[in-house]
């Protein structure tokens, strides 16, 4: 049964910075292609950023340069570092998880977490 739970949202102001996390049961998340996602009501849902398996990391234009994605191995945890954020950064952020193909990793992922909110003003 995996299980991820998001945690670390909040509401913050323009230029300021939040780490959101994302602690992993039933799927171990250094095998696995990981991801971080955010849709705000009425809009697609749109991805943030994904590190594969090796280790290979690749992030939305919007985010570039202010986002880092990354984790902990040791204790099965996926962080999202957003600095520099902005009000169009609110949204609902949500943490994915999946196998990894012989291709890499999959466009639509598998297993998702409940979300956390952020808010910037």
């Amino acid at each position: 049964h995996v299980q991820l739970v998001e945690s670390g949202g909040g509401s913050v102001q323009a230029g300021e910075s939040l780490t959101l996390s994302c602690a992993a049961s039933g799927v171990t998340v250094p095998h696995s292609c990981m991801a971080w996602f955010r849709q705000t009501d009425g809009k697609e849902r749109e991805g943030v950023a994904h590190i594969d398996s090796d280790g290979s990391t690749t992030y939305g234009d919007s985010v570039k340069g202010r986002f880092t994605i990354s984790r902990d191995n040791a204790k099965n945890i996926l962080s999202l570092q957003m600095n520099s954020l902005k009000p169009e950064d609110t949204a609902m952020y949500y943490c994915a998880a999946d196998a990894k193909r012989w291709y890499g990793c999959p466009d639509e992922y598998k297993y998702w977490g409940q979300g956390t909110q952020v808010t910037v003003s």
